[in-house]
């Protein structure tokens, strides 16, 4: 019997898993797939199990693989640069396991060195180590039944009601020592029947992309492609996906393909060149957040991205992305003054390239995942962000409407007794709340550095301070378009939200806060419930002003329409801490109207005023229509009623 030698390979095996395909769409910007090619991944080559490593550094004159396997050592397993000038740096590693610390050492033309971590690798090092970890992306998902028919739970037609999440900081093992974290699974067994109970459709994770620091909130990465170690695994972060998709509950997450910091082991200067960022700092340079913008005219950077998004949706069952920073993006002269930015080719100040980037991102996640939902931060009057392609528009799903929430604050900020002169900032919003898909957000930046918590925007004492936040949730439930709240903000958080902390749970030992945790509960469930909430949210004719002029009470009335006349509701809100009795509401028609939920209910916190029998029109000529309607008005109250 002949005996069969084990084959010896050289340490570095010449060995690909690109295709001239690949490569084209690669340098076309129009690759999906990159993360099944970049990186490490493990493969066995000639009856040999290792690890394929491939890197793309166009402007480096030396790469290898380092790391514990080899010591450290920078000249032992050195890789393979591509015949075909693509820039890739590529090999095979024999008996590179899973698990194994790798960083790449790059030595640029004008003999700069480097030790960079993968930019596509799957796990990283816990912060402050910085390399990359070889690893698989194994996981047996048990979302069948979710992926199968979350298409009409995503729908734009169907509540979409997000509770924005920091994974860190919405409970801590020890809320004094910001070094200790729950894992996914343990933040999962809280957060997950949480969000449920609260009737939230959706659940929005501030980045959970690996990233250095925890003062960036995950908006400053280094490692786009793998979940943060932080809190596990890539497969213990799936796990964590699965439990909300089992609970029916959607998991959108924060993505950042605006700009990344300077960190010596990410994307800056990764080749000893303007790899990844623009060159030109006018555009290359972010001044805000002191970091570095994504090339989107290079067509290697936009097939980077177009994979990162993708890769989100595929391997980690994402049903959406929230886009960060879009404004920043698509304007050459965001926050930057005259003369410190470069008009584009035709002379105005919209970055073409990166609009184009954008428009071709939507487009590809629709084609291959129409049950998602891409969502644009932009604060701008752009047109078209929320508009298809071929509309003109960049393809977005939604937009969120940062208008709505700067007028609205405003507002609700102001003393009751001033609040008529105000009026118009809350009626405003109507004239164009239908020239995009709008989501009404009160996200995380309502309530850091130094803009004070939710609650304490609210004008008046403790009391009004309570009616005021359910009064205004009530008017951002029944205002047109999908909703997204911040943590803490469910509940009446009292201190500005401290990632090196937990939200201060202990309030909820007071009725006060109990109350407004009890009515957002009731707002969501009003709004998952009552079709006329959400079937037309971003249609014109699912709203209808009822009073807009009465400035002198403060007081507004609207109707919101679903596709059925029989699912109409009535919404009243008073803007100031007077009661008003036997109130008349001009009505176009007869019918009989039962409250369905007051923010002055006692249970929340209220004071009883409410309208505990149905109410029937009268017919009485008034306000130029045939009918009234006599309501109860709480003070600081909103009550939504339906039709008998």
């Amino acid at each position: 019997m002949t005996e069969v030698k084990k084959q010896t390979l050289s340490p570095v095996v010449p060995f690909s898993l690109f295709s001239a395909k690949d490569i084209e769409l690669f340098q076309a910007g129009t690759h999906a797939h990159l993360y099944e090619k970049f990186g490490a991944h493990a493969v066995e080559y000639e009856g040999v199990t290792g690890t394929y490593f491939s890197v793309w550094a166009p402007n480096a004159a030396y790469v290898s693989v380092i790391g514990a396997f080899n010591e450290w050592d920078h000249y032992r397993h050195t890789l393979y640069p591509r015949w075909d000038k693509s820039g890739i740096w590529e090999g095979f590693v024999p008996n590179v396991k899973q698990g194994t610390l790798y960083k790449y050492f790059i030595r640029s033309n004008s003999g700069e060195e480097l030790q960079k971590g993968d930019p596509y690798a799957n796990y990283w090092e816990v912060r402050p180590k910085t390399a990359s970890v070889t690893w698989k992306l194994d996981y047996k998902w048990k979302d069948k039944k979710w992926m199968e028919r979350r298409g009409k739970h995503n729908s734009l037609t169907s509540p979409y009601s997000v509770y924005e999440v920091h994974l860190g900081s919405w409970r801590r093992p020890d809320p004094s020592n910001h070094e200790l974290f729950y894992t996914y699974k343990e933040i999962a067994d809280r957060l997950v029947p949480y969000v449920k109970d609260m009737g939230f459709t959706h659940v929005e994770l501030m980045p959970v992309m690996e990233h250095p620091f925890d003062g960036s909130w995950g908006y400053q990465g280094t490692g786009y492609y793998a979940p943060t170690s932080r809190y596990g695994s890539p497969q213990e972060f799936m796990a964590f996906v699965d439990a909300f998709h089992e609970a029916g509950i959607g998991v959108i997450l924060d993505w950042v393909p605006s700009h990344f910091p300077y960190d010596a082991h990410g994307l800056f200067r990764f080749d000893g060149s303007h790899t990844y960022e623009y060159a030109d700092m006018r555009k290359g340079f972010h001044p805000d957040w002191n970091s570095y913008i994504f090339n989107y005219g290079r067509n290697e950077v936009r097939s980077f991205l177009l994979s990162n998004a993708i890769f989100w949706l595929d391997k980690f069952h994402a049903d959406g992305l929230r886009v960060d920073a879009v404004a920043s993006m698509i304007h050459l002269s965001y926050s930057r003054p005259a003369g410190t930015w470069e008009p584009n080719e035709k002379g105005g100040p919209e970055n073409l390239e990166a609009i184009s980037f954008l428009k071709n991102m939507n487009e590809t996640i629709y084609r291959l995942f129409p049950d998602v939902q891409t969502i644009a931060e932009e604060s701008t009057s752009f047109y078209g962000v929320s508009r298809p392609t071929f509309m003109g528009g960049l393809g977005f799903g939604m937009k969120w409407m940062m208008g709505w929430m700067n007028d609205t604050l405003r507002y609700f900020k102001t003393d009751p007794l001033l609040r008529k002169w105000e009026q118009d900032r809350l009626t405003f919003s109507i004239t164009y709340a239908f020239t995009e898909n709008f989501m009404v957000p009160f996200s995380h930046d309502e309530v850091v550095h130094g803009k004070s918590p939710m609650l304490y925007k609210m004008p008046g004492d403790d009391w009004q301070k309570f009616a005021n936040a359910r009064l205004m949730y009530s008017y951002m439930f029944t205002h047109p378009g999908t909703k997204l709240l911040f943590m803490g903000d469910e509940f009446g958080q009292t201190s500005e939200w401290n990632f090196r902390s937990e939200l201060d749970w202990f309030l909820l030992k007071h009725e006060s806060h109990q109350g407004l945790q009890n009515f957002v509960k009731a707002l969501n469930h009003l709004y998952t419930s009552r079709p006329a909430l959400y079937e037309k949210q971003f249609e014109y004719y699912g709203f209808e002003w009822v009073i807009v002029s009465d400035y002198d009470n403060c007081i507004l009335a609207y109707k919101r329409k679903g596709f059925e006349p029989k699912d109409d509701l009535l919404v009243v809100l008073n803007m100031t801490p007077v009661p008003r009795e036997n109130y008349l509401v001009a009505m176009t028609e007869e019918g009989t109207w039962t409250e369905v939920l007051n923010s002055d209910d006692p249970q929340f916190f209220g004071s009883g005023v409410m309208n505990t029998s149905p109410v029937k029109t009268r017919k009485q000529f008034y306000n130029g229509k045939d009918y009234t309607l006599e309501l109860r008005l709480p003070p600081l109250g909103a009550i939504i009623l339906k039709k008998n």
